[in-house]
């Protein structure tokens, strides 16, 4: 009798992971890894940049969560007051997680303006990591792309494509960070 039962619980447990889109053994780093384009902005970061927001600084991480099932982007950037324009503080946390159909990552953005955008990430260039906005009438569509200057450096941009036209992208952000830890 006890035979029986663990193989109903090891069958039940099978078909939960299957029916969740886990298989049963999977691992965060078999070579089935949704990560591993992603790894290398694991971290702390500070960093700096200019755009149409003009000159400003900031911080950002990359942390695993729930098992490195998610990894969260959190970000913190100040713009010092300019001309006529008065300082502004931008902070935003970004949610990306391996879509559930497979085959890429989803991402969902939130700052404080207000902003929500989702995005599908491209990790497919080693040292690349790029996520495009869903395009969506009348919105602009948005793409931030992160790439590797050296173990611990990265260029980022963010540029934005008018509505009706999603690969018009022109920059409007532009920087560059170095990783102050890896945790």
């Amino acid at each position: 009798m006890r035979a029986q039962a663990a193989i109903a619980l090891g069958l039940s447990v099978a078909v939960l992971s299957v029916a969740m889109g886990q298989p049963p053994s999977a691992t965060p780093h078999s070579p089935g890894d949704p990560w591993a384009g992603w790894r290398f902005v694991l971290g702390e970061w500070l960093g700096g940049g200019s755009g149409k927001p003009g000159e400003g600084s900031g911080s950002f991480s990359f942390r695993f969560d729930l098992g490195e099932h998610i990894l969260v982007r959190r970000s913190h950037t100040e713009y010092p007051a300019a001309d006529e324009r008065p300082a502004v503080v931008h902070d935003d946390v970004m949610i990306c997680y391996p879509d559930p159909a497979g085959g890429r990552i989803l991402a969902i953005y939130f700052d404080n303006e207000g902003h929500v955008i989702r995005y599908v990430g491209d990790a497919g260039e080693p040292g690349r990591l790029v996520l495009v906005s869903e395009a969506i009438w009348p919105a602009p569509t948005f793409r931030l792309t992160y790439t590797a200057t050296g173990d611990d450096a990265v260029t980022i941009a963010f540029e934005i494509a008018p509505p009706g036209h999603p690969d018009a992208f022109t920059p409007y952000l532009t920087g560059r960070a170095i990783r102050q830890s890896r945790r």
